[in-house]
């Protein structure tokens, strides 16, 4: 069954706290040559059957509405399996 990847992050005008205690840990532990983090999610949706015009679109509809908040969140990614030939 093929899986469908929805990445969402954070707005880039906004303060990113988790991202904010990332970068701050990391320099504790003597990792401090990293400019910034943000953190964000990942999705994985299983797909029962082929991927067709229909799916991509549900998925993209549910990427907008369910699983990111349009007002602090961009869906920043939709990844589909590779076709096999």
């Amino acid at each position: 069954m093929p899986t469908i990847v929805v990445e969402v992050m954070p707005k880039a005008e906004l303060l990113d706290p988790q991202g904010k205690a990332v970068a701050g840990a990391l320099s504790r532990i003597g990792k401090g040559g990293f400019t910034g983090v943000r953190v964000g999610k990942r999705f994985e949706l299983t797909v029962d059957g082929p991927i067709d015009d229909a799916t991509r679109a549900a998925v993209e509809e549910i990427a907008g509405e369910i699983l990111s908040n349009s007002v602090i969140e961009d869906v920043v990614g939709i990844h589909y399996p590779e076709e096999q030939a």
